[in-house]
């Protein structure tokens, strides 16, 4: 499609524009679609943005990232086409029965095998611990935080996240948890050090493992922590608790099956485990699953999203676990995302002099945007859940004491 005829379709798509307000600025030109909040400009720097514009959310980044155009709020930006893809998701799921057969045959040899879950797991954690260490907060936990109070640090939030998973496990120093997941240690050592407990931790990457392994030792924990590198599938043992946080989006669609009966098999009769996940609309799951988006390309290689209905059907058909808790925290990722984008954006000069060159600036800046407009317009979500295994009971023994079923809290 030339240059020319993509604009007149991509102008034609913005002017069906119901919520929210988007600036087009082309030149001298200035176009406005919509109105009300939330507001957004988009300024065109180069016509070969407009062939882009229709690829997709991998046209906008790409062509975010070469700077094809540009945005003082990107986040703004994605949350205008957040509030106003309703009929394109309908489109798009109607077109779903024709187009599955073809995604399925593409795929169909492609597994999620040890060897590739650790490039893919490398393609993006082994990016440099020097760019999470600015990114991040000192617990270097790379998952949503809960912001129980207003004015509290991201590092106060991030704590109070390991607390709250510790204390709906009632971890103790009898316990021996087992993390699948090890990000950089942030879990292992404040649940041993806080907990007193035995952890086993596990992680694919390499540069987290070795960072997790140092952390540990600073913190004098070597008798309590052990890290390893293996992937989730070798794991042996039992184990009286469990924890997984946000690691799942990286199993992939194929092995969400095999991943729930490898936690359940590792789990004692009467274990629990806590599941911390990102999760899509399960409307969109079919849809998406085997989409080439920008973030299953860009950023998370081969990732794919779990929905609540299918890890509740997982849960079910492949285990003998059984769904004790669950709470939302949405919101609270969005206050994440954003701190970690405030922290990024103010090291760009310190990125710059590490080796990140402006285009993988632009890409990263693209890429927590678009998160945290996602789970502030709800596209995505964050939920904590507890399983629990046939012989698990409360630890309170008053009578009808127990976690509350089902919650559905937002605000913590």
């Amino acid at each position: 499609m030339t240059e020319r005829a993509a604009r007149a379709v991509v102008l034609s798509i913005l002017r069906r524009i119901e919520v929210g307000r988007l600036t087009v600025v082309e030149g001298p030109q200035r176009h406005v679609f919509g109105h009300g909040a939330p507001e957004a400009t988009m300024s065109i720097r180069s016509d070969r943005a407009w062939v882009a514009l229709l690829r997709g959310s991998l046209g906008l980044a790409e062509s975010y990232r070469d700077g094809l155009w540009d945005s003082p709020d990107l986040t703004a930006l994605v949350r205008v086409a957040a509030r106003n893809v309703t009929k394109l998701d309908e489109v798009r799921r109607r077109m779903t029965p024709l187009r599955e057969p073809f995604q399925r045959a593409r795929l169909a040899f492609v597994r999620n095998t040890p060897l590739r879950s650790r490039q893919d797991i490398a393609a993006h954690y082994d990016l440099g611990n020097d760019l999470f260490e600015i990114m991040l907060d000192p617990t270097m936990m790379y998952s949503g935080a809960v912001f129980e109070r207003p004015g509290m640090s991201l590092e106060e939030a991030s704590r109070a996240k390991l607390d709250r998973i510790c204390d709906k496990l009632d971890i103790g120093a009898a316990d021996h948890v087992l993390e699948i997941g090890t990000g950089w240690g942030g879990f292992a050592v404040h649940a041993a050090s806080t907990r007193g407990c035995r952890v086993t931790t596990t992680t694919i990457s390499a540069e987290q493992h070795d960072v997790a392994v140092r952390r540990v030792r600073e913190a004098g924990l070597q008798d309590r922590v052990t890290v390893l590198r293996d992937d989730y599938r070798d794991l042996r043992g039992r184990y009286d608790k469990l924890v997984s946080i946000e690691m799942i989006e990286a199993v992939g669609w194929k092995d969400f099956d095999t991943y729930f009966r490898c936690c359940s098999d590792l789990l004692a009769p009467d274990g629990s485990m806590l599941l911390q996940a990102i999760v899509m609309d399960d409307r969109a799951y079919a849809v998406e699953r085997a989409s080439k988006s920008f973030m299953r390309t860009l950023i998370f290689p081969n990732g794919c999203l779990p929905s609540r209905e299918v890890i509740a059907r997982c849960v079910a058909r492949d285990t003998d676990l059984r769904t004790v808790h669950l709470e939302d925290l949405t919101p609270h990722y969005a206050e994440t995302l954003r701190r970690w984008r405030v922290n990024f954006d103010a090291a760009e000069d310190r990125l710059e002099a590490l080796g990140y060159d402006e285009r993988f600036r632009r890409l990263w800046r693209m890429y927590l945007a678009y998160c945290e407009a996602g789970f502030a317009e709800h596209r995505i979500g964050l939920v904590q859940t507890v399983l629990a295994k046939p012989h698990w009971r409360p630890s309170v023994c008053e009578p009808g004491a127990s976690l509350p079923a089902v919650s559905t809290s937002a605000t913590g």
